[in-house]
């Protein structure tokens, strides 16, 4: 990224960032580009930018982008949006922008984070399907493999024959349906679970979420029914 960078000071071309799940303090600084010394041309923020209440979204531009864009009454108007009118969500985002500051949720989220993920290897180190776990601030990731054991083995298979990310999917779905806890798959690897508590979440909540994501592990590496159900799931899905 910092090559990306230099080639882009280099050669005139803009450098844009995309922060819509990195920013608003997730990884402890407003941007995760501020703790790499990334000084983008072009921003991109939502999601967390209304504190989930409203649609909103923003681009944060520099001044001398601006400049260019937004350089006569005659070209004001060169970039709209339908929804850029929309007072509530303007709103809903600055009052989020105050709490955000007000309460320190970067230090907050910094300090909560790495307590997490210690938690989470230390819970999770006995077991073979779980790879590593890493993230910043409180945006973590847990990273599976494929099980070694035969028996297991074959059914994760047969899970990714249906689609790569069925595995995925139901750890997602154990993690809802049994400890009412929301998670994400990545988009970009179907083999990492995304673990991003709100900022505002204290030290036995995310106890909580260790003790849960171990038994749904723990499940997945013994009781062929976590397999099995699944996969009746999936044919029933494949079938529609």
């Amino acid at each position: 990224m910092q090559q990306a960078q230099a080639l882009c000071r280099r050669t005139g071309t803009l450098f844009v960032v995309d922060e819509v799940q990195t920013g608003m303090f997730r990884t402890g600084t407003f941007l995760a580009a501020h703790q790499f010394g990334f000084r983008p041309d072009i921003v991109v923020l939502a999601k967390a930018l209304s504190g989930g209440l409203m649609p909103v979204s923003a681009v944060l531009i520099t001044d001398k982008v601006y400049n260019a864009v937004y350089s006569s009454l005659k070209r004001a108007i060169v970039h709209t949006s339908t929804f850029s009118e929309n007072s509530l969500s303007m709103r809903a985002g600055l009052a989020t922008l105050d709490v955000l500051e007000n309460e320190d949720l970067g230090a907050h989220a910094l300090y909560l984070g790495e307590t997490f993920r210690a938690r989470l290897r230390s819970s999770l180190a006995g077991f073979e399907m779980v790879k590593e776990v890493r993230g910043m601030g409180l945006l973590s990731g847990i990273e599976f493999v494929p099980p070694k054991k035969l028996a297991v083995r074959a059914l994760y298979e047969a899970f990714h024959r249906v689609h790569p990310a069925m595995f995925g999917q139901i750890m997602v779905m154990r993690m809802f349906r049994e400890k009412r806890i929301l998670t994400q798959i990545c988009g970009n690897n179907f083999m990492v679970l995304k673990a991003a508590p709100p900022l505002i979440a204290t030290a036995e909540q995310l106890d909580e979420f260790v003790r849960a994501i171990r038994e749904v592990v723990e499940l997945a590496e013994t009781s062929p029914a976590f397999w099995t159900e699944a996969l009746g799931m999936a044919r029933r899905a494949v079938n529609i």
